[in-house]
């Protein structure tokens, strides 16, 4: 789902809730807009608790012994000698 779509999620529920006072003949719309909220924050948890899995993986590709490193001069072509 993403954060994205967990936060609207919720800012949804939320205005279904607390901001609207429309009634609709079948429809709870408080009831819709808790479920939403709550659907939001577990989509919020799961998404976090992927993203923070995701990070725990760390990969490291060291080479295996020494590397050995040659220092060279190089010498300008047009340089007089």
């Amino acid at each position: 789902m993403g954060i994205g779509g967990s936060i609207l999620l919720i800012v949804i529920g939320a205005i279904l809730t607390f901001a609207l006072n429309v009634r609709v003949g079948f429809l709870n719309l408080d009831l819709v807009g808790w479920i939403m909220m709550a659907a939001g924050l577990l989509g919020l948890i799961v998404t976090t608790w992927i993203w923070s899995s995701r990070r725990r993986q760390v990969v490291s590709e060291s080479p295996a012994g020494y590397r050995r490193v040659e220092e060279r001069t190089e010498v300008d072509p047009y340089e007089p000698l």
